[in-house]
């Protein structure tokens, strides 16, 4: 997709290879980039690498209210979007991610695919479903991004409300702008030609940087999914769709060849002893509310025996930071003393080509599992999300992470129950009112 000279890497300080696309891993520091999100904007384009699949036909609502928990996708209006989340028999998630309604019966999906997909091919619907190739993907996430979008396109986007989408024109490119993002602030995405995305991002770029915008690349763009309460696939859990059934497994693999991290489960810490330990339902992740039972489909036996009282939740745990100094002391002891497992990773997940997930215990008795472990330098602390049982999420207790996979060098971090999602100031996102910010005026 990208070649190692395209226009987002001739800033970058350094580039990484990404399954053959070359995108930039970092422009400055990681300090610098992520307080971008909080203090001005940054400006991203990590997920040029997301799987984008449209579909159409006249059975398209019927295919999304089978294969997915939500409500019924009739009520979806033109210009409007959707977390959509596809669960397996289990009640598991298989794939979860963003649903555009086009057109009447034209919509186009990222991060459903390879699992939807291979329903489109499986189910019999009349429906047809496309790989899209040629679309760009940019973000915008910070306090100031809306007033840097309604400058560089010369509208005024006031009207658009969250999780809604509409046409605009940025340097003369024909551009979807979507107001949506993962950092917990005020974001927006864009979408469009792919061989425009030069000239796009320059022009977002050119004009933020009076608002104290900063690009953002690969090494840290994961951070902000933990800190702003996003639990997110390769970063928090896996999806099970290997394991569920052989079929769907040699979908998934003959359709996400160019990048293996899709194709295989590597993760390691203390809880990496048992798959089913990196993945959740809908309950774990405080997604409940998008479930619809007023539908048949797929897993909802399983999500109706947890409905009444689901075992699990996500919470925030901020690390103790005297237990996180000696797992970092333990790694300078020099030889032969083993050390623990490196903790000093900018992010796991999507960063590398594992993700860490680490035992949560009280008392001594396994209570969740813990991941996505990040440097929040906004709050100065190392932040987690786990997934623990409910009557252990109460904000205030303290309970202990396991560090590390071999039992004997393992260490104990104490981890002490915080607000969820950790960042949750003025501007959310889905609840802020940019009433606030003035409207633009433009020159006649």
């Amino acid at each position: 997709m990208f070649s190692i000279d395209n226009p987002l890497n001739q800033k970058a300080m350094l580039i990484m290879n990404f399954g053959g696309t070359y995108l930039p891993y970092m422009y400055s520091s990681p300090q610098n980039e992520l307080l971008g999100c909080r203090t001005g904007a940054w400006l991203g384009s990590m997920l040029n690498c997301s799987p984008v699949y449209e579909l159409s036909g006249p059975d398209v609502v019927k295919l999304m209210n089978y294969v997915s928990v939500n409500r019924d996708y009739s009520t979806l209006p033109i210009g409007g979007s959707r977390h959509t989340i596809l669960c397996n028999d289990k009640g598991q998630m298989l794939a979860d991610g963003v649903l555009m309604r086009k057109d009447e019966n034209r919509y186009f999906t990222y991060w459903l695919a390879p699992v939807l997909a291979y329903y489109v091919e499986t189910l019999g619907y009349d429906v047809q479903g496309k790989w899209i190739t040629d679309e760009f993907f940019i973000q915008i996430d910070g306090p100031r991004s809306l007033e840097i979008m309604e400058e560089v396109s010369g509208t005024d986007l006031h009207d658009l409300k969250f999780a809604k989408h509409k046409e605009i024109s940025i340097a003369g490119v024909k551009t979807t702008i979507h107001r949506l993002g993962m950092s917990g602030c005020l974001a927006y995405e864009m979408h469009g030609d792919m061989e425009q995305i030069g000239v796009v991002y320059e022009a977002i770029a050119n004009v933020g940087e009076k608002y104290g915008l900063r690009r953002l690349g690969w090494a840290n763009y994961c951070r902000n999914h933990t800190q702003g309460g996003y639990p997110n696939q390769y970063i928090h859990f896996y999806y099970p769709f290997l394991v569920n059934g052989e079929e769907m497994k040699k979908y998934v693999i003959e359709h996400h060849g160019w990048n293996p991290q899709f194709c295989q489960y590597n993760f390691y810490g203390s809880a990496s002893d048992d798959i089913q330990n990196a993945f959740v339902t809908p309950f774990d992740v405080k997604w409940e509310y998008l479930i619809n039972y007023n539908h048949d489909f797929i897993g909802k036996d399983a999500l109706l025996k947890l409905r009444d009282n689901p075992p699990r939740t996500v919470v925030t745990l901020e690390w103790n930071a005297e237990d996180v100094g000696k797992v970092f002391a333990s790694q300078l002891c020099g030889t032969p003393v083993l050390p623990c497992d490196d903790i000093s990773n900018v992010a796991d997940g999507a960063m590398t080509d594992f993700f860490v997930i680490s035992k949560v215990i009280y008392e001594e008795k396994m209570i969740g599992v813990a991941s996505g472990r990040i440097r929040d330098y906004y709050h100065n602390t190392m932040i987690s999300l786990a997934f623990i049982d409910k009557e252990f999420a109460t904000e205030g207790n303290e309970l202990t992470v396991i560090w590390g996979t071999n039992p004997e060098t393992a260490l104990n971090v104490r981890a002490k129950v915080v607000s969820f999602p950790y960042y949750n100031e003025e501007f959310r996102n889905e609840t802020f009112d940019v009433e606030k910010i003035p409207h633009p005026v433009f020159e006649k």
